[in-house]
């Protein structure tokens, strides 16, 4: 599919201020079936410099810092145009040994997943997917669907536009929340059972007749075929509806922007604007 995003971002300030230094994560990922074929930034006022990096999970990210001069208002538009490929998210091969649970990462693959292996075992979250589990007969697979699914079926969807994640028993309990409570959710029942998982940002072609907004889903690395996408919001298995923008092993990691100011004692009001258009 061929997408054009549009990301626009604009923070009023009560009083004026002076911007220190902002981290923006707006630019898509460029992988092996996802294409970034033009992307567009523009900031008003536009900062004294800009660089740009990759982070220390291979995400693309710019800094950016503005002279000290007060100012009221800033505007963050982000354009993206993006070709996808992914028609078919079951085209792999699991190694033989990632069938069926445990799964048991060899120790130098084990290193490497380190940071999307670790969990606080959120014992309502372990006892779902234990469950899950036991019912599939531990075919992995079949657990990721099983668990996909019963999130999307179970759990109704709200709008909380800011905020970290709520605890993923909290969702389970009270079976509603954000797309990404139950990406969150998803991921501890995965890291439950031993399975790495990473939180994904990004945007979903969704109807153009509806609100459009940034979307989360997670991905599991599956050994023999990578990182997999799983979207519990939708019950649905990621493919080239989807265009990730930011992945880590924490959500806070993945927020479009963040920054600091100097002076000024209220906080600054934000309002977004996504525009998804795909053919």
């Amino acid at each position: 599919m061929h997408f054009t995003i549009v990301h626009a971002t604009i923070y009023t300030y009560p009083q004026a201020a002076e911007l220190g230094p902002h981290l923006l994560r707006l630019r898509p990922r460029s992988m092996g079936e996802q294409q970034v074929s033009n992307f567009d930034l523009q900031i008003v006022p536009e900062p004294m410099g800009l660089n740009q990096a990759l982070d220390a999970e291979g995400n693309t990210v710019m800094r950016c810092w503005w002279p000290e001069t007060p100012l009221t208002t800033l505007q963050v538009t982000a354009t993206s145009e993006v070709i996808t490929t992914c028609t078919n998210p079951f085209n792999y091969l699991l190694d033989p040994w990632a069938t069926h649970f445990p799964v048991d990462y060899p120790s130098s693959l084990k290193a490497i997943l380190y940071p999307y292996l670790y969990s606080d075992l959120d014992a309502v979250a372990t006892q779902l997917a234990q469950e899950i589990a036991m019912a599939v007969d531990s075919n992995v697979i079949n657990f990721l669907t099983q668990l996909n699914v019963q999130i999307n079926q179970s759990c109704q969807y709200q709008i909380r536009e800011t905020g970290q994640p709520q605890p993923p028993w909290l969702t389970w309990q009270q079976k509603q929340g954000t797309c990404r409570d139950f990406v969150w959710l998803f991921m501890a029942a995965c890291r439950g059972m031993g399975l790495a998982t990473r939180f994904v940002s990004g945007y979903e072609a969704g109807e153009p007749s509806q609100e459009q907004t940034l979307h989360a889903w997670a991905e599991v690395y599956l050994p023999g075929a990578g990182w997999r996408g799983y979207d519990p919001t939708m019950g649905l298995v990621v493919c080239d509806r989807h265009v990730a923008v930011m992945v880590s092993a924490w959500p806070q990691q993945t927020q479009p922007i963040s920054g600091s100011l100097r002076g000024g004692n209220s906080s600054p009001i934000p309002t977004y604007r996504v525009s998804v258009h795909s053919q």
